[in-house]
């Protein structure tokens, strides 16, 4: 039997991404192009971690990216136990009407060790300007 039958990875996060394209927050016309996205992260590991960090990359259809770091996310630092999820909302700014983001979130686990949670690239799409 391999260690992945037995038991789950010690660390494994799960991020999942929704998206919305704000209109009412938006001006086309001064290429200001407003996106929400709401963010779920699983603990899928077997070991208890905390988020400690973000890394955003945000790139427009121009090719213009913005760099974002901070700590935690929406003001908070969650610590997640095997199972458990964390849901929170936020929102980018980009000046075309289609981009994507991509990024990590760096975590510490109860047992010391420290690693990035990869977040794979998602797309912010206003309606419509896609197939």
């Amino acid at each position: 039997m391999t260690r992945d039958e037995r038991s789950p990875p010690a660390h494994q996060i799960r991020v999942d991404v929704k998206t919305d394209y704000l209109p009412e927050q938006s001006e086309p016309e001064e290429r200001r192009f407003v996106f929400s996205y709401t963010i779920t992260i699983r603990n899928e590991g077997a070991v208890p971690a905390k988020l400690l960090g973000r890394h955003w990359l945000i790139t427009d259809a121009d090719g213009r990216t913005q760099e974002v770091r901070g700590e935690g996310v929406v003001g908070e630092q969650p610590r997640l136990q095997p199972g458990q999820g964390f849901r929170y909302s936020s929102g980018a700014v980009i000046e075309t009407p289609v981009g994507t983001m991509h990024g990590s979130y760096q975590m510490v686990a109860d047992d010391g060790d420290q690693f990035d949670a990869p977040i794979a690239p998602f797309r912010l799409a206003k309606p419509g300007v896609l197939n």
